[in-house]
C-alpha cells in the first residue's frame, strides 16, 4: 500500500457513510464533511427543506427499502450488498420495523444506529461543515440530491454546465390512534400470512369523488425554472389523477391481491398505510407523496375511509433533486470522467432510491482506495445489478435523454433461455447475479 492519503467525503447520507465506512475499512483515514451534524435528533440550524435532523444516514422520504425478496430487483441489490459487507445495511436490519416482505425501518433509530457507527470509526472523523468548492486531493462527491447552492455552483463551474435537478414528493405520516381501523383491514399483498399493512378501502363512489377533489385541490407552485421537471419514478400523487381517473386504482391504489373481509370481496381500489417506527405509533401512506398545500392535504386525504379524523404528524412536501449527466461526467467505477482522484456516489449520480445510492457509496468507497493504493478500479460485472446500475449511469444517455433509474430487472442482459414466467425469469436474473457477484466479492474485499 502507498502512503496512506485522508480522504474527503462530501455528503453524510446513505452514500457517504458507507462509502467513509469501506474506506476506512481499507485502512484509509476518512474526513466526512455534513453540513447539518450535530450528533443529535433535533434540526440544525443549518440543513436542507427535506432534512429534520442534524444526524447522519437520515431518511427523508419513505421508511422503507423496498423488497428483501431475492426474485425482486431491490432484494437482489441488497443480497449483493450483503455479499459486500454494507454497513448500512446491517444498520437497517437491526432496526427493521414489519413490513411484509419489504425492509423497512424506524428512521430516527436507523439515523441514531448509523450516526454510532460513523462516530465510533477511528479512521473516520466528521466535521459539521458546509463545503463550498470540490476538495483538492482525494475526494468524493455524495452530497446527495438537496446538494447545497454553492457546492452546485462549484459543481457546474467544475464540469461546465448547469446540473440536472427533477422534483421529489415525500408522503405524509399519520398519527396511529387517529385512524379509525373499524372501516380498514389488515392485510399484505398477494399473502396468505398475517397482514402488516393496514388498509382503507374504498368503493367506486368514495374512489371517484377522491380523485375529483384530488384533482381540484390547491398545491405549492415550484418557482418557474424548476416548473415540470418530475421523475417519472416518485410523482406527486395528483399529478398521477390528472392524467386519467384509473391511474391510481392501477397504481399505489390497486386492490390486485387484497380481499376487504368486511364486504367479502375485493374492493375497488386501497390506500396501504405502512408502520413507520418500531412502536407502530405511525403509519406512512404508500405511494402518497404530494405537493398539496397542508390544508388540502388535511382535506382530501381525509376523505378516504378509515382517515376522516386523522392526525398529520408529517405533511407530504416538495422539493428539488439534483444529478449530474452521468454518461458525460461519471466512469462506470463511480471515477469522474475530469479528475482521476474525484469520484461520485448517490443521488447525484442519477440512481434513485436508498438501496441504489448505499451501493455507488459502497463502490466509490472500494474504489477510491484502489486509485489511492495503485491497483486498478473494480466495477461489478453487468450480469449484477449493481454492475448494471453502474453502467447505466456511465452509459445510459446523454443531455435531456438522462433520467434517474431505480435497481430494474430491465437493465440486466437477457437470459440465455428465455422464459413465459416472470417469477422464474427473475429467480434465474438474481441466480445469475449472485453467482457473478460472488466471484467478484473476493477481489472488492483485498485490502493489498
Amino acid at each position: 500500500m502507498t502512503d496512506i492519503k485522508t480522504i474527503s467525503i462530501i455528503g453524510g447520507g446513505l452514500a457517504g457513510c458507507e462509502a467513509a465506512y469501506q474506506a476506512a475499512k481499507r485502512g484509509h483515514q476518512v474526513n466526512l464533511y455534513e453540513m447539518r451534524f450535530t450528533g443529535k435528533a433535533e434540526k440544525p440550524a443549518l440543513t436542507t427543506p427535506a432534512h429534520q435532523t442534524g444526524l447522519l444516514g437520515e431518511l427523508v422520504c419513505s421508511n422503507s427499502l423496498k423488497s428483501v425478496e431475492p426474485g425482486n430487483a431491490h432484494g437482489l441489490l441488497k443480497a449483493e450488498l450483503a455479499l459486500l459487507d454494507s454497513l448500512l445495511l446491517k444498520c437497517a436490519k437491526k432496526v427493521s420495523v414489519p413490513a411484509g416482505k419489504a425492509l423497512a425501518v424506524d428512521r430516527e433509530q436507523f439515523a441514531l444506529a448509523v450516526t454510532r457507527e460513523i462516530q465510533n470509526n477511528p479512521g473516520i472523523k466528521v466535521l459539521s461543515e458546509e463545503q463550498c468548492a470540490i476538495p483538492e486531493g482525494p475526494a468524493i462527491i455524495a452530497s446527495g440530491p438537496l446538494t447545497s447552492d454553492r457546492l452546485s455552483l462549484a459543481l457546474s463551474g467544475m464540469l461546465g454546465e448547469q446540473g440536472m435537478f427533477f422534483f421529489d414528493a415525500i408522503a405524509p405520516i399519520i398519527e396511529a390512534g387517529s385512524l379509525d381501523y373499524s372501516r380498514m383491514f389488515k392485510a399484505s399483498r398477494y399473502s396468505n400470512e398475517e397482514g402488516q399493512y393496514w388498509n382503507a378501502p374504498l368503493n367506486k363512489d368514495q374512489y371517484l369523488s377522491f380523485v375529483d377533489e384530488l384533482v381540484k385541490a390547491q398545491r405549492h407552485q415550484p418557482h418557474d425554472f424548476e416548473a415540470g421537471h418530475y421523475y417519472e419514478g416518485c410523482l406527486p400523487v395528483e399529478a398521477m389523477a390528472e392524467r386519467n381517473v384509473n391511474s391510481l386504482r392501477f397504481g399505489m391504489m390497486k386492490p390486485v391481491g387484497l380481499f376487504n373481509p368486511h364486504e367479502g370481496r375485493r374492493p375497488y381500489a386501497v390506500l396501504q398505510l405502512r408502520q413507520e417506527n418500531l412502536e407502530g405509533t405511525m403509519f406512512n401512506l404508500v405511494g402518497f407523496q404530494t405537493q398539496l398545500k397542508i390544508s388540502e392535504q388535511q382535506r382530501v386525504f381525509r376523505m378516504i375511509p378509515g382517515l376522516e379524523k386523522a392526525e398529520f404528524l408529517r405533511y407530504g412536501s416538495m422539493h428539488r433533486n439534483t444529478y449530474l449527466n452521468g454518461p458525460k461526467h461519471i466512469q462506470n467505477s463511480m471515477q469522474s470522467r475530469a479528475r482521476d482522484g474525484l469520484f461520485f456516489a448517490g443521488q447525484i449520480t442519477g440512481v434513485e432510491g436508498y438501496v441504489e445510492s448505499i451501493a455507488t457509496g459502497l463502490l466509490a468507497g472500494i474504489n477510491i482506495c484502489r486509485q489511492l493504493d495503485g491497483r486498478p478500479l473494480l466495477v461489478p460485472p453487468p450480469l449484477t445489478m449493481l454492475g448494471a446500475l453502474c453502467k447505466y449511469v456511465s452509459e445510459g444517455g446523454t443531455g435531456k435523454c438522462f433520467q434517474p433509474m431505480n435497481a430494474n430487472f430491465g437493465l440486466l442482459p437477457p437470459l440465455e433461455n428465455s422464459m413465459r414466467s416472470k417469477k422464474l425469469r427473475y429467480e434465474a436474473y438474481s441466480q445469475r447475479a449472485l453467482e457473478a457477484m460472488g466471484e467478484f466479492t473476493g477481489e472488492s474485499n483485498q485490502t493489498s
